[in-house]
């Protein structure tokens, strides 16, 4: 349904979700090829005599390491307070959480990975925290998003974005910058309500298709605005941090 409240009704045209997991959906048409491994192929909505179908990628920490942070660890008040507590830095002084706290999903698929944090040094604090909080939901949406285009061979060239987190600038901006593409946030944030009356509508007869695109309005947009180099390099390092928390906990069998 948020894929619908996004307008994105076109093939190759996506969104993420960002709430206590993230879940990213690219319209993958009415003919779409068998997904990889670590990926979903769902149908997305039938409109008169057309079913589209969605490529899906399914994070499952997200929104819920900011959570961890608060309830877990006491480290902030309010998931609002990492804007400003990542902010406060001019880098992440090398310090990555990949939070796997329930392992990883989308398109790791990987339930022995366990949360791990790296680069901790004498002068690491709870900002470092918060922004490696707020950067792990950054890569792992860019993860999902090059699983999904390498498997439908179609470029999104904008991330349409929806959800709670989407209030966090910081965060939006940094999405933009990593992706190396714009991140669009809509005026209605909560698309997936938002989606499903936009097809009750066109169900009934209330609205066509067009109608429904036609009320779809950006409210901000963020365009990338990092180097390559260093997007490149801070991509690097997250993959390494990734590997660190790969298989962690054994399994049943080996123990």
């Amino acid at each position: 349904a948020a894929l619908y409240g996004q307008a994105c009704h076109e093939r190759g045209l996506g969104k993420s979700t960002y709430g206590t997991g993230n879940f990213v959906l690219q319209n993958a048409g009415a003919e779409p090829a068998d997904p990889p491994e670590g990926l979903l192929l769902s149908i997305a909505w039938g409109v008169d005599d057309r079913v589209d179908y969605a490529l899906e990628a399914s994070v499952f920490v997200t929104g819920a390491a900011v959570q961890w942070l608060r309830d877990g660890l006491g480290l902030i008040a309010a998931a609002a307070d990492t804007e400003e507590l990542a902010a406060s830095l001019d880098g992440n002084d090398g310090v990555y959480f990949v939070p796997a706290l329930t392992g990883l999903g989308s398109p790791h698929w990987d339930p022995y990975a366990r949360g791990t944090i790296v680069g901790l040094t004498r002068g690491s604090g709870r900002a470092h925290l918060a922004r490696a909080a707020l950067e792990s939901i950054a890569y792992q949406t860019l993860d999902a998003v090059r699983a999904i285009e390498s498997a439908s061979g179609a470029s999104m060239g904008e991330l349409r974005a929806d959800g709670g987190a989407t209030a966090n600038a910081w965060l939006m901006q940094f999405q933009a910058d990593v992706l190396g593409a714009p991140v669009i946030v809509p005026e209605v944030p909560e698309t997936t309500a938002l989606g499903a009356a936009y097809l009750a509508g066109v169900a009934t007869g209330l609205w066509t298709e067009a109608d429904t695109r036609a009320m779809w309005r950006e409210a901000a947009r963020y365009e990338p605005q990092m180097a390559d180099d260093r997007r490149d390099s801070l991509v690097h390092d997250w993959r390494r941090a990734l590997e660190r928390a790969r298989a962690w906990a054994e399994p049943a069998s080996r123990e």
